[in-house]
C-alpha cells in the first residue's frame, strides 16, 4: 500500500479535489498554499516518501465558535500535508468503504444525512423508544494505538502504518507554542474522518452482531384481545340493525391499539450512525432500552476507550416527545381519527406507528434572528454595496439551502415564517441601497 503513494496521478487527482476548498489558500505553520503548486511539488513529496523521511508538520490551531457559546478547535495543516492526506484518504476509502456497515452514513461516498434519514423513515415503523447516542469529544478522544491496531487488522504494511502514526503524533501549534497530541485524530485533517470511521465501525459490528440479534424477536405482534372483542361486538350490533350502537362501539375500539403494545414475545431494534452521532430505535419496554444504553456505554468504555455524553445521550418516548438526530426531530405518529386506504382498498389507521420527520421550531427561530432586530426584519448592511443580482442570489441560496436540507420533513410549511422574514429583509435591503441611506441612520 505504501508504494501506491509514489503514483503522481493520485496527487493530480487529489489536487483536483481539494484546490477549490475554502482553506486551500490559508497557510498553516508555513507560507505554503495551493497557489504555485507544480509537478515539482508532487515530486518532492514522493522523494521524501521513497526515502521514508517525510515529516508531517504540526497544524496551526484556530478556534471557531459553537452554538452553545464554546469554541471548537480547528487545525490548519500545511498544503503538502493536505495533498498527501488526500491521497491516503482515497486509498483507504477504496479499501475500507466496502467493509463498513450499511448503517453508517457519515463521511462516505454517495452517503450523507439524507441517506441516513431515508433509512430511518421507512424502517423504524412502530418505534416506541429512541436512544439518542452522542460520544463525548469523540474525535479528540480516539486512542492512537486502537486506530493503528484497527488498520493493522487489514493492512500488513509497516511503512504505511508508521506514516499514519506519525500523522497522529504530529501535534499542533497554538499561538506558536507546540503541543503534543496523545489522543484523538488531527482536527481539520482530511484523513481524520476515514480514520474515525475505521475505529467506530467496531461499534457498528457490536450492535449488528450482538444487540440486534438479541432484541429482534417475534414475527409480528399479537392481536389486542380487547380491541378484537369490541370490533366483534360492533359487527354483531350492526348485523342486528343497531347501527348507532355499532358506530359508538367502533369509536370506542379505535381508542385502543389493534395489536398488543406490550407483547412480551416481540422486540425490534434498529440502528443508524452518522460520524459520532448514532440513534437506536427500540420496540419494547423502557427497562430494556435502558439496558441497551448501558451495554453501549460499557462497550465504548472498555473496547474503544470512549465515553457517552451524559447530556446528549437520551432515551425518548417518541409518541410523547420528539427525539433529535441530524438536526431533525423524529416522532412516531399517532392519530386515531385519520383513516387511509392501503393498496388493497382496506380503510384503517394506516398512519399510526409511522415515523414523522420534523423541522425543529428552534431552527426556524434561530434562522429568523439573522434577519431581525428587536423582533422586526431589518436590512443587511453588508450587502448594500453589492449588485441587485448578488443580493437576490444571496437570499435565494440561503433559503434554498435550508429548504433542501429539510425537504423530508412533513411540516416543511413552517419555513413560510422564515420566508416572509427574508422577503421583508430583502425589500428593506434594496430600499436602503436605492435611497443610498447610511446604515447607521436606519
Amino acid at each position: 500500500m505504501y508504494r501506491q503513494l509514489y503514483n503522481t496521478n493520485l496527487y493530480l487527482t487529489a489536487y483536483g479535489r481539494i484546490y477549490r476548498n475554502a482553506g486551500s489558500m490559508t497557510p498553516g505553520v508555513t507560507e505554503e498554499t495551493a497557489d504555485g503548486t507544480a509537478l515539482e511539488t508532487f515530486d518532492t513529496i514522493i522523494a521524501a516518501l521513497r526515502q521514508e523521511r517525510y515529516q508531517w508538520q504540526p497544524a496551526r490551531r484556530t478556534y471557531i465558535p459553537k452554538k452553545n457559546g464554546k469554541k471548537r478547535p480547528l487545525g490548519l495543516p500545511v498544503w503538502s500535508d493536505k495533498l498527501l492526506a488526500e491521497v491516503m484518504r482515497m486509498i483507504l476509502d477504496a479499501y475500507f468503504d466496502a467493509t463498513f456497515s450499511d448503517h453508517s452514513h457519515g463521511f462516505r461516498p454517495q452517503r450523507g444525512c439524507h441517506t441516513a434519514l431515508r433509512e430511518i423513515y421507512p424502517t423504524w415503523t412502530g418505534t416506541a423508544w429512541i436512544i439518542e447516542g452522542d460520544i463525548a469529544d469523540c474525535f479528540g478522544s480516539l486512542d492512537h494505538d486502537l486506530i493503528i491496531a484497527a488498520l493493522a487488522e487489514h493492512i500488513q504494511d509497516g511503512r504505511f502504518l508508521n506514516l499514519v502514526k506519525k500523522l497522529l503524533d504530529a501535534g499542533y501549534m497554538d499561538h506558536w507554542t507546540f503541543n503534543q497530541t496523545f489522543s484523538g485524530v488531527p482536527q481539520g485533517s482530511i484523513l481524520s474522518p476515514v480514520l474515525s470511521n475505521i475505529l467506530l465501525s467496531k461499534l457498528d459490528r457490536f450492535v449488528e452482531t450482538q444487540l440486534m440479534p438479541q432484541y429482534n424477536t417475534g414475527r409480528k405482534k399479537r392481536a389486542n384481545q380487547a380491541y378484537q372483542n369490541l370490533i366483534h361486538r360492533a359487527h354483531h350490533l350492526r348485523k342486528n340493525g343497531q347501527r348507532e350502537a355499532a358506530r359508538k362501539m367502533k369509536q370506542q375500539a379505535q381508542k385502543l391499539s389493534a395489536i398488543d403494545p406490550q407483547d412480551p414475545d416481540y422486540r425490534r431494534l434498529r440502528y443508524c450512525r452518522y460520524a459520532d452521532d448514532f440513534a437506536l430505535a427500540f420496540v419494547g419496554p423502557k427497562e430494556e432500552a435502558e439496558a441497551i444504553k448501558q451495554r453501549l456505554r460499557a462497550f465504548l468504555r472498555e473496547e474503544l476507550k470512549l465515553n457517552l455524553s451524559e447530556e446528549k445521550t437520551l432515551i425518548t418516548h417518541t409518541r410523547d416527545k420528539a427525539a433529535k438526530f441530524l438536526n431533525y426531530e423524529i416522532t412516531t405518529i399517532q392519530s386515531n381519527r385519520k383513516h387511509t386506504r392501503d393498496k388493497n382498498g382496506y380503510k384503517g389507521r394506516k398512519i399510526n406507528g409511522t415515523i414523522g420527520l420534523k423541522v425543529p421550531r428552534k431552527v426556524v427561530a434561530e434562522k429568523c434572528k439573522r434577519y431581525m432586530r428587536k423582533g422586526n426584519p431589518i436590512h443587511r448592511a453588508e450587502l448594500l454595496n453589492e449588485s441587485d443580482d448578488t443580493i437576490i442570489a444571496t437570499y435565494q441560496l440561503e433559503y434554498r439551502g435550508l429548504a433542501n436540507y429539510y425537504h423530508m420533513a412533513y411540516n416543511l410549511h413552517t419555513l413560510h415564517t422564515l420566508k416572509r422574514v427574508m422577503e421583508i429583509s430583502l425589500t428593506k435591503t434594496k430600499a436602503a441601497q436605492a435611497q443610498n441611506i447610511r446604515p447607521e441612520s436606519l
